[in-house]
């Protein structure tokens, strides 16, 4: 009897248990799903069809959006942040078919030219490729940090500056109010880091991981000696120029360099500022026992990361490793604080900023969406698309608690187990909004 195929219709609905969460439109003309679901999907070519079938979940999907192969009415490509509350509810209701199902529906996948891997075009990363088959399973080399961090932040300065806000600053601002500005949380951000550190004018600073420089001109305004270090040697590069543009030279610098290659020690403070994603769970005991002893007896460390709400230890999902943040690892806050506690440090203080990463990330991408034609224009609209999607659902995760950021401050204690100085209480300034009146 001669084969039938599927239709992309068909194949839809023995795949997701009903209700739909979406209205499916298909290139063959086939639909599915409910007519008035709040969203409309066109699958819009096999090509897009052939990018989730061969990879199933978050990396196929993601690979269909940044192509166009899968469209969603309605949401803006920067900021494609309403969609997630229904894929959540899509990965709920996914269903195994039976073997014979099963066998129906990669024969129609291939009668409908949508069983091709291909790579999507701008954004495949052949260093992906040539890091797995190189290093295998072995993570965090020097060689392989570098690799991977110039991956993503080597994208292109002048994209970043589309929407990071004037310092550039790729981290989680701190909101001092509810309707402050990207660039006012930012500037609160640095304040809060400054004063966590105590840091002041004749001091010196270290801030590892430091991106495009914007905590280290803070401290350098204010007097303090500090010296920044990025695996990225476009954000050094740039870096450095607003340096000499500030007339900062005497106080700060920022160098194309592995932390772990920072000769300097005896630092009166330090900070990690987004980096310990990077580090991989089993390297913090050396991570942190190293930088305890680039601090002076009293000295201070702030870290600031993403962090799980338990302390699970997870690599990042296929598309987040395969195309934003390769080699990422993140655990629970517990996981941090207990690391800094067995390897130098007493912790004095760790709080939980996932809503003003979720604002921080809100804004970025409607810097994105106010600035779409000029960064399709400097990146393509793949990587573009790229970008927008991983950032909108980032907000989606830090809402809804998927993901959290937390702030840990230790000090590195004299020998005699004292604190050299640093005070009993908190002696930072705490943004007033949402504190009750005294």
């Amino acid at each position: 009897m001669a084969f039938t195929p599927m239709t992309v219709a068909e194949i839809i609905d023995e795949l997701i248990v009903p209700p739909n969460p979406f209205r499916w439109e298909a290139f063959d003309g086939s639909a599915t799903g409910p007519e008035d679901a709040k969203y409309r999907v066109q699958l819009t070519s096999p090509e897009g069809l052939a990018y989730i079938a061969t990879a199933p979940g978050d990396l196929g999907l993601a690979r269909a959006w940044m192509t166009g192969g899968l469209v969603v009415e309605g949401e803006h490509l920067a900021h494609p942040y309403g969609i997630f509350d229904s894929l959540r509810d899509l990965y709920g209701q996914f269903q195994a078919p039976n073997p014979a199902t099963l066998v129906r529906i990669y024969r129609s996948l291939g009668a409908l030219d949508a069983l091709k891997v291909q790579p999507v075009p701008e954004v495949e990363r052949q260093g992906w490729l040539e890091r797995t088959l190189r290093d295998g399973l072995t993570r965090h080399s020097k060689e392989r940090d570098a690799d991977v961090i110039s991956d993503h932040y080597d994208v292109g300065n002048d994209f970043y500056e589309l929407f990071l806000g004037k310092e550039v600053t790729y981290t989680c601002a701190y909101y001092p109010t509810e309707d402050a500005t990207l660039d006012e949380a930012q500037e609160n951000k640095y304040r809060l880091v400054f004063e966590k550190l105590r840091l002041k004018e004749g001091d010196t600073h270290l801030d590892i991981g430091c991106g495009w420089g914007g905590l280290v001109r803070y401290a350098a305004r204010r007097g303090v000696k500090s010296l920044g270090v990025t695996l990225s040697k476009e954000q050094a590069d740039w870096a450095q120029e607003r340096i000499k543009e500030e007339g900062l030279e005497d106080l700060a610098e920022v160098r194309f360099l592995d932390y772990r290659d920072v000769e300097e020690g005896d630092f009166d403070g330090i900070s990690s500022i987004g980096l310990l994603e990077h580090i991989g769970v089993d390297n913090y005991a050396a991570h942190f026992d190293f930088l305890s002893g680039k601090l002076r007896p009293g000295g201070l460390m702030l870290n600031h990361c993403i962090t799980y709400p338990d302390n699970h230890k997870t690599k990042k999902g296929g598309f987040i490793d395969r195309y934003i943040f390769p080699d990422g690892e993140l655990t629970g806050s517990g996981t941090v604080i207990r690391e800094m506690q067995d390897n130098g440090f007493e912790v004095l203080h760790a709080e939980n900023l996932r809503f003003d990463y979720a604002r921080t990330l809100r804004d970025w991408c409607l810097n994105l969406k106010d600035n779409w034609e000029e960064a399709v224009e400097l990146v393509g609209e793949n990587t573009a698309r790229l970008w927008g999607m991983y950032m909108a659902g980032s907000q989606w995760g830090f809402e809804h608690d998927v993901v959290q950021l937390h702030q840990v401050l230790g000090v590195r204690l004299a020998e005699d187990k004292s604190r050299a100085g640093v005070p009993e209480r908190r002696w930072w300034n705490d943004s007033p909004w949402g504190l009750a009146d005294n």
